[in-house]
This record gives C-alpha cells, sequence and structure tokens, in this order.
C-alpha cells in the first residue's frame, strides 16, 4: 500500500472510535510502538548496567532527553508541514533501524559506554519527531466528535505499554541479554509500520468558529522558514482564548505533580518505612485510577461541561497529592493515590480531548510539541529540585507545595471564561 491512498470522508457514517477499524488500527501500531519504547529503555538500563557503574546508567539514562528537549518543537513544526503519518512512518522505521543495529552490534560484542550513549541521543531525537506527529494524526483518522474517545483510547494504550513492557524486556533480557531486549524492541517497532500503512487519512478541516472562540481561526497558518512556522505557531498558542489556557494549565500541572508522583513518591515510602510492597501499592493504585479515568473517557465519548470538569478534577488531584504526605497509614496513601489517578486522568484526558477539538489542524504537530516540551524537557527539571526539598525539609511540605503549585494550574483554568465553557463536540445524527 503506498502513501497516497483514498481519503477518508468525514461526511460518510462511521462507527464510534472504539469500534472503527481505521482507529483500532492506528492504536494497535500506536501501542506495539509503545511497548517497543518501554522495551528499549529497560533494554538500555539493563546493557550500560552490565557495562559501568551506577553514574554511568543515569548518564546513559538521561542522554535521550536533551535532544528531546531540544528538538520537540521542530518536530510540531515538521508534523504541520508534512503528512504526520509519513513522519510517524519515518521515525518508527529509524528507531526500528536503529535498535535492530544495535541488537547486532551487542551480540557480537560487549556494548561501550560511548555507543549506549549514542543510541539515547539518536532515539531522543527521533522520538522529538514521532511524538508530536502522534498528536496531529487524530483529527485525521475519525470525526471531531469522536476525538475525546480516541483519547481515551490512546491513554489506555500508554497503560499498557508501561505495564506490559518492563516485563517483555525483563523476560528478552532473562532469555538472550541484552541483545534479544533490543531485538524485541526493534520487533515491536517493525509491526507498527504495516499497521500504520493501513490507516487511511482523511483531509485537513478547520474547525467551526463555534470551536474557535472569538474568530480564533480567522488567520490562516503561515507558511515561511521553519522558524517563522515555529513563532507562528507560538503566536496561535498566546492569542488562542481557550487553547492559551489549556496548555497553560497543563503546564502548571505538570511542574507541581510529575516530580512529586516520580521522585517524591519513592522518597515518602522510605520516609514512612513502608518498604517496596507499599511502594507497589501507592503506584498500582494510582494507575489503575488513570487507566479508570481513561477507559470512562473511551467508552463515554463525552463528559458534559468538560472545561469545568477538567479544571475541577485537576484540583481534586492536587488537593489529593498534597494530602498523601500527611496522612499515616499505607492503606489511606494508596486510596489518595487512586483517587489522584483518577482526577489526573480526567484532567489529562479532556485537557487533550479539547486541544484535539479546538485547535486547527494544520497548527496541532506545533500546540502538541509544545505541550510535549513541558512533560520532557521543563517537568523532569524538578526531579532534583523535589528530592533536595525532601532530603532537607521532609516530605509532607514538599508535597504540599507542589500540591498548591498545581492547584495553581487549575485556578489559571477556572480563571479563563473560555475554559469553563468549553465543550466537547455532540455526535452527529
Amino acid at each position: 500500500m503506498t502513501l497516497a491512498e483514498p481519503t477518508l470522508s468525514r461526511a460518510s457514517a462511521t462507527p464510534p472510535a472504539h469500534r472503527d477499524g481505521n482507529v483500532l488500527r492506528w492504536l494497535a501500531a500506536y501501542t506495539a510502538s509503545l511497548i517497543g519504547d518501554s522495551v528499549y529503555f529497560a533494554a538500555l538500563a539493563w546493557a550500560a548496567q552490565r557495562s559501568a557503574g551506577p553514574t554511568e546508567v543515569g548518564l546513559v539514562m538521561a542522554a535521550g532527553a536533551a535532544p528531546r528537549a531540544l528538538l520537540m518543537l521542530g518536530g510540531g513544526v515538521l508534523a504541520d508541514r508534512l503528512d504526520p503519518r509519513r513522519v510517524i512512518l519515518g521515525s518508527d522505521a529509524l528507531r526500528c533501524l536503529l535498535i535492530l543495529s544495535v541488537a547486532a552490534a551487542i551480540a557480537l560484542t560487549t556494548p561501550a559506554l560511548w555507543l549506549l550513549v549514542a543510541v539515547a541521543l539518536v532515539f531522543g531525537g527521533v522520538d522529538a519527531l514521532f511524538v508530536p506527529a502522534v498528536g496531529a494524526l487524530p483529527p485525521r483518522i475519525t470525526r471531531p466528535d469522536q476525538l475525546a474517545r480516541v483519547t481515551g483510547l490512546r491513554s489506555l494504550a500508554m497503560r499498557l505499554g508501561q505495564i506490559a513492557g518492563p516485563p517483555l524486556g525483563g523476560l528478552a533480557m532473562g532469555l538472550g541479554g541484552p541483545a534479544a531486549a533490543f531485538a524485541t524492541a526493534g520487533l515491536l517497532f517493525a509491526i507498527s509500520l504495516p499497521l500504520l500503512l493501513s490507516v487511511r487519512i482523511s483531509p485537513l478541516e478547520a474547525p467551526s468558529n463555534d470551536a474557535q472562540p472569538n474568530g480564533a481561526n480567522a488567520a490562516p497558518p503561515r507558511r515561511g522558514t521553519p522558524r517563522a512556522e515555529l513563532l507562528d505557531g507560538l503566536r496561535y498558542i498566546r492569542r488562542h482564548p481557550l487553547l492559551g489556557p489549556l496548555v497553560a494549565a497543563g503546564a502548571v500541572c505538570e511542574l507541581g505533580l510529575t516530580g512529586t508522583l516520580n521522585v517524591g513518591m519513592v522518597l515518602l515510602n522510605a520516609e514512612r518505612g513502608w518498604g517496596p510492597s507499599g511502594y507497589g501499592w501507592i503506584v498500582g493504585c494510582f494507575g489503575a485510577g488513570a487507566a479508570a479515568s481513561a477507559a470512562l473517557l473511551a467508552v463515554v465519548g463525552r463528559l458534559p461541561r468538560a472545561g469545568l470538569t477538567m479544571a475541577g478534577t485537576l484540583l481534586a488531584g492536587s488537593v489529593g497529592a498534597a494530602a498523601m504526605a500527611l496522612v499515616p497509614q499505607l492503606w489511606t496513601a494508596a486510596v489518595l493515590a487512586a483517587l489522584v489517578g483518577l482526577g489526573a486522568g480526567v484532567f489529562g484526558s479532556l485537557d487533550n480531548a479539547l486541544i484535539q477539538t479546538t485547535a486547527d489542524p494544520a497548527y496541532l504537530g506545533r500546540v502538541t510539541s509544545v505541550m510535549m516540551l513541558t512533560m520532557v524537557g521543563l517537568a523532569p527539571l524538578s526531579y532534583p529540585l523535589v528530592g533536595a526539598a525532601i532530603g532537607a525539609w521532609g516530605a509532607a511540605p514538599v508535597f504540599v507545595g507542589c500540591g498548591a503549585l498545581s492547584c495553581l494550574g487549575a485556578a489559571l483554568a477556572l480563571a479563563s471564561p473560555a475554559v469553563r465553557r468549553a465543550e466537547l463536540p455532540r455526535a452527529a445524527r
């Protein structure tokens, strides 16, 4: 099948996203790629551990973050300039060739540290192209009223990747060492390619004026140099009455909660003496809550008063995250973790769904790149700060402070009239 294939007609009767073969083929490809990501990271960590000490392992694992953050905005420009499926296919093919080549190299010789660092750098750079293109694709494969369902399905795929990837990587590692684990990751990327080729793509359609408050879509996208297009995209986000607050609220939420939930949770568990099983219960309950919220949106497809619901669940999740360091018992912390996961999951799904249904598709790659830059570039910077603060003052004040910062994200959303009025599209009758 070639890339020049028949487009998907929006006017034709199509089933809901969770029963649409076109969406499900895209979802299967995305899930295979996500599991491949998880297996790759597990293989990279184990290969580094066999070749070097703890400091070098940290260096290898962090190496991919720099190109991912530096190139993410450029990846958004590329996704908007080209057919995003072309970008996804190209980046997945590059990852497949890279990882299979590494598997062959490791099978023949002991991996040198420089090789693992180089692989991480290249993989991070390719990821900077893949992630914005993935965010720009959903409006081209389904109707606008199904984008919320697609967001929920995508969140479920992310959870599946996080759950299935590490055990699969560990199994491959146990059977054949790092070479087998890298080969497994490469084969998963290869599986996603024919599935992506079979996905039908619809032409771009600008959102209606109802979806673009105050005529925000009046000006057509500017074509020029990549730098000019990037600046045009940033101005589009800043001037848009709904997208600006949505992106800002998401960024503040990430800065407030990411370090707390990733680094702070480990240190809180150690401080309370709950042990590895306690940490497992807390993380598992958080994941279960987040997965439940994704499943809810995937099945229901639309929640009323989406803007207010999004801000309210963010506020509830932020308060719950702050309270986790104030409760003395493990079971209470686990229940709070489930509620935080549920709130954060609903917020994230609705935030993404509103962005997907509101943004002009011609700008969606750049909008996605700005969102993801916060997650992969800015939020990880809080990790050492959270660790140092907990070491100096203990977990409780740091959790409360980070929860308050995340509450500020909810306040930014609630302060916007466009967010308070925001609704997801209704299904066509």
